[in-house]
């Protein structure tokens, strides 16, 4: 998982910001560096990062604009605060935009690892649990669509595309259900979940599970229309990810 991640560093300090990247990349870690709140504004806009470490104190961030920017624009990526100039003013402004931490230069490298590996991980948890919900929320309203379809009396026959269509949303749904199962138990870390949705506005548990529940309901409907072994073990098994604890 580390070999995907992307970390994107600012700081003017070049000194500071080459051997940050250079240490992290040795870890195994992907980092891009910019010298100031501008250019992290402008990648940040074009490219997908799994952690964002910035100095407080350097051009276009003097009152952690590029922070709150971040917040404007949902990027909702875990950040690392650090500053060789500490203020209260800044400590409690960066309490208030929720980063997961504030560093004092010197920054010792085995503390910044520790911070950084625990954002990370968060982080692209986060855009699985995110995806997953996506998916299932697509499938959901074609399964929806589906529905309508059946209780159109109109329709003798259903067309061959939406036979299609129902095997192979049937057949994403159970990977995707192996998937959310593995999520589910990363999530109920003690402390984790909470941490999680509170720091990165990570799309809570209990939506995916409403969507599973939703599906599970369409299947029960349209039993009658699709007598399938296939279909009636389908929802067998939706329903005990659900009774494991989903």
């Amino acid at each position: 998982m580390i070999e995907s991640t992307q970390i994107l560093i600012a700081d003017d300090e070049e000194t500071f910001l080459q051997s940050t990247a250079d240490l992290l990349r040795r870890e195994g870690y992907r980092c891009d560096c910019v010298p100031d709140a501008e250019k992290a504004i402008k990648i940040l806009r074009g490219n997908e990062y799994d952690l964002l470490i910035s100095d407080i104190k350097m051009r276009g961030n003097s009152g952690l604009e590029l922070v709150q920017n971040l917040s404007n624009t949902n990027k909702n990526i875990p950040v690392i605060l650090v500053t060789g100039y500490p203020v209260l003013s800044s400590a409690i402004r960066s309490i208030e935009l929720r980063v997961v931490a504030y560093l004092i230069k010197p920054i010792d490298f085995e503390e910044l690892l520790k911070y950084v590996v625990n954002a990370v991980e968060q982080s692209c948890l986060c855009r699985s649990v995110r995806s997953t919900k996506e998916r299932l929320q697509y499938w959901y309203e074609g399964l929806e669509g589906i529905e309508h379809l059946l209780q159109d009396k109109s329709q003798k026959a259903l067309p061959v595309s939406v036979k299609v269509f129902i095997e192979l949303t049937f057949q994403n749904i159970v990977g995707a259900m192996s998937d959310l199962k593995h999520l589910a138990g990363a999530l109920t870390i003690p402390d984790a979940s909470q941490e999680i949705c509170h720091l990165f506005n990570c799309p809570r548990l209990d939506v995916l599970t409403e969507q599973v529940v939703g599906t599970i309901d369409v299947l029960k409907k349209s039993k009658s229309a699709f007598k399938s072994k296939e279909l009636g073990q389908i929802r067998k098994k939706l329903q005990e990810v659900i009774a494991a604890g989903v």
